[in-house]
């Protein structure tokens, strides 16, 4: 799978501090990048439980998953996009709970 960033992302990547980056990186090498993988060869397979990946209330095919839970409380919104016949992820805020005021 294919993935993508838009503005507020990039931006809101930008202010977490480094240690953050590296532990948000870090989950989607582990966790994160291997369960889009899965899902790209079955749409069916379900999210690892502990990304806590779910729908985000009051914003129609975006989705959030929390990458820390503590220091900082990592949250991250996402959507998956079909691009040219081709599933991807499109992130689009990185935070904490800050996030869903715009995800």
């Amino acid at each position: 799978m294919k993935f993508e960033t838009t503005p507020a992302f990039e931006s809101d990547y930008r202010r977490l501090k480094r240690e953050h980056q590296a532990t948000f990186r870090a989950v989607l090498r582990e966790k994160f990048i291997p369960a889009c993988d899965e899902l790209s060869r079955d749409p069916g397979a379900p999210w690892p439980k502990a990304l806590r990946v779910k729908a985000v209330r009051g914003a129609r095919g975006v989705l959030e998953m929390t990458w820390s839970f503590s220091s900082p409380d990592g949250r991250a919104t996402f959507e998956l996009v079909t691009v040219d016949d081709e599933l991807r992820c499109r992130w689009r805020r990185i935070g904490d709970h800050d996030v869903f005021k715009q995800p």
